[in-house]
């Protein structure tokens, strides 16, 4: 789930507001967004809660409320999404441990069964330009 490309901070250099990592889509035949409870990112054991991060999905940024209205979004298959994570001064250059767990509500499963995560991990690189 986790992209081998697309893992970088995000804003100038010396102002850095946090950090990207580019996913595939966490469900094997698409998905309305508002299906999608969140994303939490893990970078070297630091938990990121889906409160706090969104996702950039073709060229607009969704923070949680924002996703769990987009009933008309949707995600499709081959179709990148980027997370957002607010994170002051971003990540140090180097290699990071992450790990995702991208909240995913099937229409079909029992509400008390819901989300269900959907789990992604990875090495991956911050290299600063």
């Amino acid at each position: 789930m986790i992209q081998s490309t697309g893992f970088r901070n995000h804003g100038p250099q010396g102002a850095r507001d946090g950090f990207e990592l580019r996913l595939r889509l966490p469900n094997y035949r698409g998905m309305r967004l508002s299906l999608l409870d969140g994303i939490d990112v893990t970078v070297d054991g630091e938990f990121f809660g889906h409160e706090v991060n969104s996702l950039i999905l073709h060229g607009k940024t969704y923070d949680l409320e924002d996703m769990r209205k987009a009933t008309a979004v949707s995600w499709a298959m081959g179709d990148f999404g980027s997370v957002f994570v607010p994170k002051a001064g971003g990540l140090a250059p180097g290699i990071h441990h992450l790990k995702v767990a991208a909240r995913v509500r099937s229409p079909y499963f029992p509400p008390h069964l819901q989300p269900l995560p959907v789990n992604g991990e990875r090495l991956a690189t911050i290299i600063l330009p």
